[in-house]
């Protein structure tokens, strides 16, 4: 973590090669948490680079974990994944509205069944912790430094996620029991 710490005193200090590090450093932790939450690698790739825009416009305000800006950028990568799924679904509405000369089969939908469209209907509040403590495995106390909230909040919103996944999952808890 020493390096991460390095890295960002001189990304704060408007170092732009120190952002190129910490780029190479994340990136690929960060891109494959986007996959998961993402339908398309593309969509995946764009929300990368929309959390390392935001990592280098934010810089002086980004919350740090242990040193490390990891689970800020995310977080952001969450957010910029729901943003782009939320634009993708305006955009297949529009073009479902629009009258065709000839017929032409929208766009497909992703698949909304499973754990992860369980988890894409959480609330954003309770999706950001899940992914942070469950999928990425912080501890409770980096979660609530990430978000900015208390430990007890973290914990509650925990709890309220899992038991809204084994509910909608209907499988009587297995499969996040031990999440």
């Amino acid at each position: 973590m020493s390096e991460d710490r390095e890295l960002w005193a001189r990304v704060r200090g408007g170092d732009e090669a120190a952002l190129a590090e910490v780029f190479d450093l994340h990136a690929p932790r960060v891109f494959r948490h986007a996959c998961r939450l993402l339908t398309s690698r593309e969509d995946a790739k764009d929300a990368v680079a929309i959390a390392f825009f935001e990592l280098w416009r934010k810089r002086a305000t980004v919350r740090l974990v242990d040193g490390s800006p990891l689970p800020w950028l995310l977080n952001t990568v969450a957010n910029a994944a729901r943003n782009l799924e939320r634009s993708a679904r305006r955009y297949r509405a529009l073009l479902a509205r629009v009258p065709a000369t000839e017929h032409h089969d929208a766009p497909a939908a992703p698949d909304e069944s499973g754990a992860l469209a369980a988890l894409r209907r959480l609330p954003e509040r309770e999706q950001n912790v899940l992914v942070l403590s469950v999928l990425e495995g912080y501890p409770e106390r980096a979660v609530a430094t990430t978000l900015g909230i208390p430990v007890g909040t973290v914990k509650s919103r925990l709890a309220r996620a899992k038991k809204r996944l084994r509910d909608d999952l209907g499988d009587g808890g297995n499969a996040v029991e031990g999440a």
